[in-house]
């Protein structure tokens, strides 16, 4: 005990030895600090919170109810220090020696609280929602936000006392140049994904496929390193940022309408006027069918061989539906098919041995 009395004096040389009444008083005030937080202010923030949510400011609410831990615990630090300036009779928020770690320690907190508030917005992205369309690539933004928070947070203490960071600083420099050519293809994912977080090229939840038709899916998450694609065949998979962002993607969520493309093989002893009239009356049909575009629709011979004739059937459906856009092709097949049969046109099979069609 004499040790700690000691201890206590070098550090506060005009300390006072507490009396009983002292001790009563600074427990006392711990105690009343205690409840106040607990059973007044408490209610109060909590109340605000649903106030706020109330009238549809459902971020300043989280806001208000995730910062409560650290200003509690901060208001808690202080009550104990005001408890033991009570108990010495020195005024601690005062002393030279205490001054920079009582300003640590809120530093701290006030750090502590942004950080908690990052946390829960990484577990619940879906409250950043205010009736407009998600950013649902908020995750990775959070991600970097905390670090950032820890980072900021480490050098404002630091710099309260007095450290010299121009020789940490120097460290940390030499030691990223060597794990930068260490760990060039992990900094190449994750800057990847940066870049496909300010380009936005897709959302979860949308479909994507890749130039080279490799990857055809739907995206499930979005994080620094890698994307989680869930595709028809394969299932889930985790696919590098760098490889999605140095290819073309086709975002297929986001088209209007679907290009429909097919060829009908018409045999050389057909004759030329009535394939010219099967022409024109399809393209016709075509035009008719409500679900199709009216500004592009191609029918046409664009090839001859010997033993057939290649006509082009080339429209497009005002869909991003599948099963719509193959009832469409279906219905202007079977109509091609009614047309063959009551012109007489007879078709061939390109796969057949005396007819090869290569492409």
């Amino acid at each position: 005990m004499k040790i700690l009395w000691d201890s206590i004096k070098w550090l506060i040389p005009n300390v006072k030895p507490p009396t009983w009444s002292d001790g009563i008083t600074a427990l006392v005030l711990v105690i009343v600090g205690v409840l106040f937080i607990q059973f007044i202010f408490r209610p109060i923030i909590f109340k605000f919170a649903r106030m706020l949510e109330e009238r549809g400011h459902p971020v300043m609410s989280d806001i208000a109810k995730n910062i409560f831990p650290s200003m509690r615990n901060a208001l808690i630090f202080m009550v104990l220090v005001l408890a033991c300036s009570l108990l010495v009779e020195v005024n601690l928020f005062d002393h030279v020696k205490l001054r920079r770690f009582i300003d640590s320690v809120y530093i701290y907190f006030a750090f502590k609280a942004l950080y908690d508030v990052l946390g829960f917005y990484l577990k619940n992205p879906g409250r950043f929602e205010t009736g407009k369309d998600q950013d649902l690539l908020t995750p990775f933004f959070l991600r970097m936000s905390k670090v950032i928070v820890m980072v900021l947070a480490m050098f404002t203490i630091a710099s309260l006392w007095n450290f010299n960071l121009n020789g940490f600083l120097t460290a940390i420099g030499l030691t990223g140049v060597a794990l930068a050519f260490g760990i060039r293809d992990i900094l190449a994912h994750i800057f990847s994904g940066m870049s496909v977080v300010l380009d936005k090229p897709f959302q979860i939840g949308d479909w994507v496929m890749t130039g080279d038709e490799k990857i055809d899916g739907t995206i499930e998450d979005i994080n620094l390193r890698s994307t989680l694609i869930q595709t028809s065949d394969k299932g889930l998979v985790y696919v590098p940022n760098s490889y999605l962002v140095n290819r073309p993607i086709y975002n297929l969520s986001k088209r209007t309408q679907r290009k429909v493309e097919h060829y009908l093989f018409l045999s050389t002893e057909n004759n030329e006027a009535e394939i010219v009239q099967f022409v024109e009356t399809l393209r016709e049909q075509i035009a008719l069918h409500p679900k199709t575009l009216k500004t592009v629709i191609h029918v046409a011979v664009d090839e001859i061989r010997p033993s057939a004739y290649r006509v082009l059937i080339r429209y497009f459906v005002a869909t991003n539906d599948t099963q719509v856009m193959l009832q469409v092709r279906q219905d202007i097949l079977l109509v091609a098919k009614h047309y063959c049969e009551k012109y007489e046109i007879v078709q061939v099979d390109p796969v057949q041995a005396q007819f090869v069609w290569n492409d």
